[in-house]
């Protein structure tokens, strides 16, 4: 026999929904080592990277489509928890405009530097300082597109697994080998592990077109205020531009990694 629905979650400060909804605050994630995933596309591609789902909520009258239904179907022959709610309560988990019925509790991944592993080749991004979850989801979603083998920030000021992230990630947030760590710490295993650096600055001579992003290569980036700190500077590190023709002195960081990735992925052939 087929076992019973679980009720429907009607109230608000019913426990699971409340612990579920503290998971927006980082606090709650890095107390709890949990996180959510809002959206079919993420869910998917968390579960294709075996990420652990613990539970899921499920909103049947805002389930948008076959993706939904498909996720849904593989967290069920997972045997995740599915717990179904009405709209109120979905509400007060989800987040974002992009309803599509259903938002997962999952297990973070390790982001622990030391495991860290990268082929002969690689191509490494460093975030440091990067704050806003929409410019750290953009950037994983470029790493991913042009083939990085790894994204580390540095001295994060959000956590690479918040819910935003994630979304802005279009969930290549699962895909891409990830590390965090303290920028000291992150200059001493690109320099241990032999990985040369070329840092993006506003105020470097060089352009990006005349530096050799080939072979096993970390290419830096800084925080949307105010840069990379002092930190990357020295005989060993390659500072370069993009050229800026107008007003402004600098692009977004999700734009300038784009392009120096794109770049390096067009130099490798």
């Amino acid at each position: 026999m087929p076992s019973p629905a679980p009720p429907l979650l009607t109230s608000l400060a019913n426990p699971r929904v409340t612990a579920a909804a503290g998971l927006r605050d980082r606090r709650d994630r890095e107390r709890s080592g949990l996180t959510l995933i809002d959206g079919a596309r993420e869910v998917r591609r968390a579960l294709d990277r075996g990420v652990e789902v613990t539970e899921v909520f499920v909103c049947e009258p805002l389930l948008a489509g076959p993706d939904a239904r498909a996720a849904l179907d593989a967290l069920r022959d997972r045997g995740v928890t599915v717990l179904p709610t009405n709209q109120a309560v979905f509400a007060k988990i989800a987040f974002g405009e992009r309803a599509e019925g259903l938002v997962a509790v999952t297990r973070i991944p390790s982001t622990d530097l030391s495991s860290l592993a990268i082929p002969d080749d690689a191509l490494v991004v460093v975030l440091e300082g990067v704050e806003k979850p929409g410019n750290l989801g953009a950037v994983l979603r470029s790493s991913d597109g042009a083939g990085a083998d790894a994204v580390i920030a540095a001295s994060p000021r959000t956590d690479l697994f918040n819910p935003n992230t994630i979304r802005a990630s279009a969930g290549t947030v699962f895909a891409l080998p990830l590390a965090a760590a303290s920028t000291a710490d992150v200059l001493t295993w690109l320099r241990d592990h032999d990985i040369r650096i070329v840092a993006a600055r506003v105020d470097a001579e060089a352009l990006y077109t005349d530096a050799d992003l080939t072979g096993r290569v970390a290419i830096i980036f800084g925080g949307e205020a105010d840069g990379l700190t002092d930190a990357w500077s020295g005989a060993d590190i390659d500072p370069v531009r993009l050229p800026m023709l107008g007003v402004a002195d600098s692009l977004n960081v999700s734009v300038s990694a784009a392009v120096l990735l794109y770049e390096s992925r067009r130099q490798r052939g």
